[in-house]
């Protein structure tokens, strides 16, 4: 993808299933917030394909994933309490699944009344990361989740990283969970990607090399019928 003089986001290719929570690392924030607003079809990459469940296009993307936390795009604006930005985030919910959405009573259900009063960048990290994810899912034709750098809000990845765990692999509701991070937690041993990884350029621990493969090892979780499949190209 092509920024105004620079490549905005270079070659990358990953996939992730239902019941699965990739982290896909990156530098750059301008580049991690490119790459979730392309896997949530909120931009369109000029090169490269982006499908959701085998279908291919915008529109089916966009329709099943949630952008969750995007710097300069839908993170919270510092002025907002917590109760009026659940007010305008449900309001956003589509209509035919809204129905009697009110904030007070999805405060209580969801329990977050005790943090009604505040701003938003009063809450704890974790506390935030539970809220906004929270209120993406108010939406039940949510399947895909794509987390614009969680990590920038603390170097504790206590405050992101069990959430976003109990989301992908809930039995009642497995979601595909993306979060793009600055680098990956100490231990980590799940599903990873890294920006840049099918550039056709040598760079360590690149995916795809000339004589490679030319998208990433798929994980034992992933089905074809329900999965986020990306390669973007320059």
């Amino acid at each position: 993808m092509k920024g105004r003089r620079l490549d905005l986001l270079p070659p990358t290719s990953l996939q992730v299933a239902r019941g699965e929570l990739l982290l896909v690392t990156g530098d750059r924030q301008d580049q991690r917030t490119a790459l979730a607003l392309v896997l949530s079809g909120r931009m369109r990459p000029d090169g490269g394909t982006v499908s959701w469940d085998g279908s291919a296009g915008i529109r089916p993307l966009r329709r099943a994933s949630a952008l969750v936390d995007s710097p300069g795009v839908n993170e919270p604006e510092q002025h907002l309490s917590v109760a009026d930005l659940v007010t305008e985030d449900l309001a956003l919910v589509p209509r035919r699944y809204r129905g009697a959405l009110l904030s007070k009573p999805w405060l209580k259900v969801n329990r977050f009344e005790d943090v009604a009063g505040l701003w938003t960048e009063q809450l704890p990290p974790a506390r935030r990361t539970e809220l906004l994810t929270a209120l993406a899912l108010a939406n039940p034709g949510t399947d895909l989740l794509v987390v614009d750098s969680p990590d920038r809000h603390g170097a504790d990845h206590a405050g992101w990283l069990p959430r976003l765990s109990e989301l992908a692999y809930d039995g009642g509701r497995p979601l595909a969970v993306v979060a793009t991070v600055t680098a990956l937690p100490d231990g980590w041993t799940g599903p990873s990607a890294a920006i840049g990884n099918a550039d056709r350029r040598p760079s360590p621990g690149s995916f795809c090399t000339d004589n490679g493969p030319k998208t990433p090892p798929k994980s034992e979780y992933v089905d074809k019928n329900s999965s986020l499949a990306s390669e973007v190209a320059k």
